[in-house]
């Protein structure tokens, strides 16, 4: 689709425009069955389409195949989730973008075995082009994770207006944070929070397109595509080389608990993280890695971000087979927590689910179960 029908379409069906509308006017190609040929009606005329190879530059033929777009190759989401197309971003970037609903993204924090839940999460419209998902793993008490679910979307937001580039934003958000909260610690020394940190991981959806991901500590964003799990995050642990070795550099030292999983200074699982401060000096860091990743809607079918309950007891894979399952993000983002505690998982578990344009399109069978799930997450912090 040119930019040309999009403006067309603006002036007369307004900021959103769902797909129906669009075959009405003649812009988009009638979906028909797969193993059918595909048409075209513009103005009520067929476009020919002769039955040879022929070369071709437009849209229709991007690829001079002489074989009529599908769906998929013209960049349209699949159609079972029936989204309206999103005009400004679909006009700025020349194709049909669909507006992802919060309304259809799904959440679920489960307490697991612990004695309280110290994960926390968050979804908002951030700004009139950004959605913010969040999920925060406290560990040492919940008052670093509740102090990142009340400021972190602030601080981004403010940087937003200033920087253009998402992964300097949330750069500078995650290290003004950090210190936010060791001055709030220090001005209110009846508050245990020393020795409290949490984990974070944030994403920013702008356009409906353009997908950046912020993350420090063992949180994780996973991108579903073409039913393979992509991970967009590396969790930060002392088994990396590059980990330990700015751990020993500061100072630090690495320990190893009963179940054979490294500490650091024998008391955190993770080389960065928010918070932690009585660690900052032994080369724990609040700094986060950054991935910028451009959606494709015809492939792209959520993404997922979990907390270390799940993690530890479900790689990436079978979470996504698991969700794959599932016929709504909401129903995914339960059965995997749920099922997380059914594996023996004793940590909390924390799951958003964010559908995109391919939601359904995969289909899975059901992963197997695997024994070594026994030895999970539990004591992960000694």
């Amino acid at each position: 689709m040119s930019a040309t029908c999009l403006v067309r379409l603006a002036r007369c069906s307004g900021r959103y425009v769902g797909r129906s509308g669009l075959l009405q006017r003649g812009l988009l190609p009638l979906p028909f069955h797969q193993d059918s040929h595909l048409q075209f009606t513009i103005s009520k005329r067929q476009l020919y389409i002769p039955s040879g190879k022929r070369h071709s530059n437009t849209r229709f033929d991007a690829d001079s195949s002489g074989c009529p777009t599908t769906w998929d190759s013209f960049g349209i989401w699949d159609d079972r989730i029936d989204e309206p197309i999103q005009l400004p971003s679909s006009i700025r970037y020349g194709k049909p973008i669909p507006k992802v609903s919060l309304s259809r993204v799904g959440c679920a924090s489960l307490i697991g075995q612990r004695k309280d839940n110290e994960d926390r999460f968050q979804v908002s419209q951030m700004t009139d082009s950004i959605l913010y998902f969040a999920v925060f793993d406290g560990h040492g008490g919940p008052e670093a994770a509740d102090f990142c679910e009340k400021y972190m979307e602030k601080f981004i937001k403010k940087l937003v207006a200033e920087e253009s580039n998402l992964e300097v934003v949330l750069t500078k958000a995650f290290l003004e944070i950090d210190k936010a909260l060791q001055r709030h610690f220090h001005f209110l020394p009846t508050v245990p929070g020393m020795n409290a940190g949490t984990t974070s991981t944030v994403a920013l959806l702008r356009d409906g397109i353009e997908l950046v991901v912020g993350s420090v500590g063992d949180s994780r964003a996973m991108l579903c595509r073409k039913g393979k799990a992509v991970k967009l995050t590396v969790d930060h642990t002392p088994e990396r080389k590059d980990e330990k070795a700015r751990i020993k550099k500061s100072g630090g030292f690495i320990t190893w608990n009963s179940l054979g999983q490294s500490n650091v200074n024998g008391r955190l699982a993770m080389t960065r993280s928010i918070g932690d401060f009585d660690l900052k000096n032994t080369g724990v860091i609040a700094e986060p890695e950054t991935k910028r990743t451009s959606l494709h809607h015809a492939h792209d079918s959520f993404l997922a971000l979990t907390t270390d309950g799940i993690n530890f007891i479900m790689n990436s894979q079978e979470i996504c087979n698991v969700i794959n399952q599932c016929h709504d993000p909401k129903e995914a983002a339960q059965r995997i927590s749920d099922q997380s505690l059914q594996y023996g998982s004793e940590d909390n578990s924390t799951i958003i689910v964010v559908p995109f344009g391919a939601w359904g399109k995969h289909k899975s069978s059901d992963p197997s179960f695997s024994f070594s799930r026994s030895v999970v997450s539990s004591g992960r912090w000694a």
